[in-house]
């Protein structure tokens, strides 16, 4: 990923990288990161903002301190493959705040959830109580996470 994407400079593209490691940065220290000033830098923050290349921003929680620790990823087939039964899951799964991320994938099953749970008699309760209970679904296979050796929501950036 060495050209810059559409719209961008290589300003917007630090800008970006500066927010993406510490979202609560000063628009003063943002400015004299990126070596221009804060009223100019704040108009690209704006911007960006405006454009869609900046979504929001949000705190990193500790799941384990939360009561959360035991991660697990879910892969799901569904019964049928229609129209409704999709909608039906999607708008399921939007209820749940155990369910993290939901993602449909082409291969041998249709969905992947990134679920948050206590600990495993929490989630055989959420299974049991809500995941074999979601529209459509025929299968499911757990995958306990035992290490997160990984885990960042940062995107790559040229």
């Amino acid at each position: 990923m060495s050209e810059l994407p559409e719209g961008l400079d290589r300003i917007d593209l630090k800008i970006l990288k500066v927010l993406q490691s510490d979202g609560r940065i000063s628009n003063l220290k943002l400015a004299e990161a990126v070596s221009l000033s804060a009223a100019a830098v704040l108009a690209r923050v704006q911007r960006l903002t405006r454009d869609g290349y900046i979504l929001g921003y949000e705190a990193r929680l500790a799941p384990l301190k939360l009561g959360a620790g035991m991660l697990v990823f879910v892969e799901v087939l569904l019964d049928r493959t229609t129209p409704h039964v999709f909608d039906a899951f999607k708008a399921a799964v939007q209820v749940y705040p155990q369910i993290m991320e939901c993602h449909m994938v082409a291969g041998g099953f249709d969905y992947l959830l990134k679920t948050r749970v206590a600990d495993m008699q929490a989630y055989r309760d959420f299974a049991g109580s809500v995941l074999w209970q979601l529209p459509g679904v025929r299968e499911t296979r757990t995958y306990a996470v035992m290490e997160e050796v990984k885990s960042t929501a940062r995107l790559p950036l040229p």
